[in-house]
């Protein structure tokens, strides 16, 4: 069984020279027909540890490439996309992934750190949602008020 970093390791990014390094073995792997899954997954995961969001994207595609055709990676694969989505703020979607690996492994303390902070992401997201909300309620309000005073004059 392979050891996953804890889901606090997602913001240590890769340097610009090691993605690099991952990116010209998976390009030299593809220009001769074929990159092995190995050199796909680093790629991948590189691209999911950095800090722009559309490498981000591209790495999570490339995961789910590999979770579709390696059922042997899978558990792997629905970490790091779980871990992916999660950097992107897409947190259903990376909720949706940890649950299914938590299925799988419920005694998995990487799924179970990574969890944490998606719980956590969807309880400040929805305390932002619910701020913008009574915000907009009450500007609403002053607004009718407002209104409702300039009527009576």
């Amino acid at each position: 069984m392979t050891e996953l970093p804890y889901a606090a390791d997602v913001e240590d990014s890769l340097t610009y020279d090691e993605l690099e390094v991952l990116r010209l073995q998976y390009e030299r792997e593809l220009s001769q027909g074929h990159a092995s899954v190995q050199t796909k997954f680093n790629y991948a995961w590189g691209l999911i540890k950095a800090p722009e969001r559309d490498h981000q994207a591209k790495g999570v595609k490339l995961m789910q490439e590999i979770y579709k055709a390696e059922a042997q990676r899978r558990r792997e694969c629905l970490y790091y996309i779980s871990l992916g989505l999660y950097k992107m703020g897409e947190y259903s979607e990376s909720q949706r992934y940890v649950e299914m690996l938590l299925s799988k492994e419920p005694g998995n303390l990487q799924a179970q750190s990574l969890k944490e902070l998606i719980d956590k992401a969807v309880t400040k997201d929805g305390y932002i949602g619910m701020a913008l909300v009574g915000g907009a309620a009450a500007i609403g309000t002053l607004i009718i008020a407002s209104l409702v005073r300039s009527g009576r004059r």
